[in-house]
C-alpha cells in the first residue's frame, strides 16, 4: 500500500481513506475504514468514464447485480454510489495477494493448491451463472488468495466499461488479452462460457507461472487466443485435460463451472481449504499482512476534515447489506480521480526544464502498451503495437499492419529532457498534413494545457486506455509538449513532441519515445496531428507499429 498523494481524496463516501492500493486502467483502488472500523476496498472509477452518461447507467444496473452475488469464494459489494461526481463501489477488504502477486513473488502454485483454487473459482462461477450473470473479466489480478480460500473480485466495474462510448464505440468487450475468451474477442455473444475459458487461462497461469496464450502486445494475444491452441506443455494429467477442455474454441465444448469444481474436488472446495490450501510462504505472507492490517492507523486519524484534493464526493453512498469476504484488485484501475471542470487547476504538472512527470495520480502518457505493470513501475508499459503482426501478416501476403492482422480477428475486418530527433528516419506515411518546417507562427492558446481523453487504433478496434497530452508555447524545431499513454493494464510510456508546423486548422509535430522508456515502448519516429474539435483537440498519430493511434482529448487544466 502506497500513501496518499497531495491530490487524492482523505475520504469517499462514508470511508475514510488510509492509502492507495493499486491503480489500473479502470480507476483507482484505496484502502478504506468505516465510522465503526470496518476495513474496506474502495475503487473510483477513471473521472473520463465518469463524464460518461452511458457508463453511468450501465454502472448502476451492474452494481445492483453484483449487490446480488454472494458466497464463500466471491467478494460481494458492500456500498456504492453511482451518483458521485466520480462513482465509486466498496467491498469488504480480505489480507491476500492477488494471483498475478502471487506467482510474480514465489512462482506456480503446487498441485494442491491449484486444485482447491479451481474449485474455489468453479463453485463461484457456478453460483454467479445461476444469478443470469457472466463475470467477464477472470483473470489473475481478480483472484485473491486468503487463508480461508480464493476469492473472485471485481464483479461489475469491467462490465460497466464494457462498450461505453468513452471507450470504444464498435463494440470490442472489456477484458484482457490472453485471458478473454475467442467469442468475447470477436464480439459475439458472451455467456457463462467465456468465464470457463478464462478460468482454464487462471488455471493454467497459477500451475505454470506463464499464461497458455504468452505474447509480447495486446495485437499478438488476441490473434493468438482467436487462432492457435494453448500452450500446456508443463501441465499433465488430469488437471491438464481439464485446463484443455476450458480452453476450447467452441464455448459449447467447455464443461460447465459446476463440473470444474466437482472434477478437481469431489467433495467440495471447502474440504480442500480445509487443514490449509496454500504453501507455507505465502501462508506467512498473508498472516503478516492480516496483522499489519489491524494495527493500521492513517496519519492524522483524529482530523475530520473535508475531503482534500480537487474531487468533490458529496452524494451519499447506497446501503447496502453487510457480507463477508472482499478484496481490492490491485491491478484493473488507473489515473486518479481527478474531476475536469472548468476552474480545476489545482493538480500539479511538469515544471518548465522538466521530463515528463512521475507515475502520480492524473499523470498519463503515450506509446502504446499492454502489460500488467506492479504499482511503482506505472512509467514502464508495453507497446500495444502491430509488430508481430508484421510477420503473421507477411506469411500471409497482408498488406499494411493494422487493417489485415487485427481487423481480420475483430469486428469489421521517461524521463526525457532532450527532444533531439537524432537522424531517425521520418514516418513514411504521415495522416496528410500540410507539410512540414513553415514559419515562426507562435502556437495559439487554443491549444495550449493539458489534455486527457481515451484512444483507440487500428481504425478503432482496439481499444489503448488513457492518452494525457501536455502542450507548451514552442517555437518551431523546439520541444512541444508530452505525450503519456495509461494502457488498460496501467503501464505507461512516455512521448516527446517537437513543433514541426502551425496552420489555422492544425498543429503538425514530430513525436519520438522518451529515452527513460523502457526498450519494450515504440520509440520510433512519427508524426502527430493536433486538431481543434469544438472544445476538445483531436489526437492523431501515423504510426504503423502502433495501429494508427487516434484519440479526441478534453482539457483538465
Amino acid at each position: 500500500m502506497r500513501p496518499l498523494e497531495v491530490d487524492e481524496p482523505a475520504a469517499v463516501g462514508p470511508y475514510r481513506l488510509l492509502g492507495r492500493l493499486g491503480s489500473g486502467g479502470m480507476g483507482r483502488v484505496y484502502l478504506g475504514r468505516s465510522a465503526g472500523g470496518r476495513t474496506v476496498a474502495v475503487k473510483i472509477v477513471h473521472p473520463h468514464f465518469a463524464l460518461d452518461e452511458e457508463f453511468r447507467a450501465r454502472f448502476r444496473r451492474e452494481v445492483e447485480a453484483a449487490r446480488r452475488v454472494g458466497g464463500a469464494w466471491t467478494a460481494p459489494v458492500l456500498d456504492a454510489d453511482p451518483e458521485a461526481r466520480v462513482p465509486w463501489v466498496a467491498t469488504a477488504y480480505a489480507a491476500g495477494p492477488s494471483l498475478t502477486a502471487a506467482v510474480a513473488d514465489g512462482g506456480p502454485l503446487p498441485v494442491h493448491s491449484v486444485r482447491a483454487l479451481g474449485a474455489g473459482l468453479g463453485e463461484a462461477l457456478a453460483a454467479v451463472h445461476e444469478l443470469g450473470l457472466v463475470h467477464r473479466d477472470v483473470k489473475p489480478s481478480n483472484v485473491l488468495l486468503t487463508l480461508d480460500g480464493p476469492l473472485l473480485i471485481d464483479f461489475g466495474i469491467a462490465r460497466a466499461t464494457d462498450s461505453t462510448a468513452s471507450l470504444t464505440s464498435t463494440g470490442v468487450s472489456v477484458g484482457s488479452p490472453g485471458y478473454m475468451s475467442p467469442e468475447q474477442i470477436l464480439g459475439k455473444g458472451v455467456t457463462g462460457a467465456a468465464d470457463v475459458f478464462s478460468l482454464g487461462a487462471v488455471l493454467a497461469f497459477a500451475a505454470t507461472g506463464t499464461p497458455p496464450f504468452p505474447g509480447d502486445s495486446s495485437a499478438a494475444l488476441l490473434y493468438k487466443v482467436v487462432h492457435e491452441e494453448p500452450r500446456l506443455d508443463d501441465l499433465d494429467g488430469d488437471l491438464r485435460d481439464l485446463v484443455a477442455a476450458c480452453l476450447a474454441k467452441d464455448p459449447a465444448a467447455r464443461p460447465a463451472p459446476g463440473e470444474v469444481a466437482r472434477r478437481l474436488a469431489p467433495e467440495g472446495a471447502a474440504r480442500l481449504v480445509t487443514g490449509g490450501w496454500l504453501p507455507g510462504a505465502l501462508v506467512e505472507r498473508v498472516s503478516r499482512s492480516a496483522v499489519q492490517l489491524l494495527n493500521l492507523e492513517a496519519a492524522d486519524a483524529s482530523s475530520a476534515g473535508p475531503v482534500s484534493g480537487p474531487v468533490g464526493f458529496s452524494s451519499p453512498s447506497v446501503g447496502a447489506p453487510d457480507a463477508n469476504g472482499g478484496a481490492a484488485d490491485p491491478g484493473v484501475f488507473g489515473p486518479a480521480p481527478v474531476m475536469p471542470t472548468p476552474t480545476a487547476a489545482n493538480v500539479p504538472g511538469p515544471r518548465d526544464g522538466e521530463g515528463p512527470p512521475p507515475p502520480a495520480p492524473g499523470k498519463l502518457s503515450v506509446s502504446v502498451a499492454a502489460t500488467s505493470t506492479r504499482e511503482g513501475e506505472g512509467r514502464r508499459g508495453r507497446r500495444i503495437s502491430c509488430t508481430v503482426a508484421l510477420a503473421v501478416a507477411g506469411a500471409m501476403a497482408a498488406v499494411t499492419v493494422g487493417s489485415v492482422f487485427v481487423l481480420d480477428l475483430l469486428p469489421g475486418g521517461g524521463r526525457d529532457d532532450n527532444a533531439d530527433d537524432g537522424g531517425r528516419n521520418p514516418s513514411a506515411t504521415a495522416p496528410s498534413e500540410p507539410g512540414s518546417g513553415g514559419g515562426a507562427q507562435p502556437v495559439p492558446g487554443r491549444y495550449l494545457g493539458t489534455w486527457e481523453g481515451q484512444a483507440v487504433a487500428v481504425e478503432g478496434n482496439l481499444p489503448l486506455g488513457t492518452f494525457r497530452l501536455t502542450v507548451r508555447e514552442a517555437a518551431v524545431g523546439a520541444r512541444l509538449g508530452t505525450l503519456r499513454h495509461t494502457d488498460l493494464f496501467g503501464g505507461t510510456c512516455d512521448d516527446v513532441l517537437t513543433l514541426k508546423k502551425v496552420t489555422g486548422k492544425q498543429v503538425v509535430a514530430s513525436a519520438v519515445g522518451a529515452e527513460g522508456n523502457r526498450d519494450v515502448c515504440n520509440q520510433a519516429r512519427h508524426t502527430v496531428l493536433l486538431t481543434p474539435v469544438g472544445d476538445d483537440l483531436e489526437y492523431a498519430s501515423d504510426s504503423e507499429d502502433s495501429g494508427r493511434p487516434k484519440a479526441r482529448l478534453s482539457k483538465v487544466k
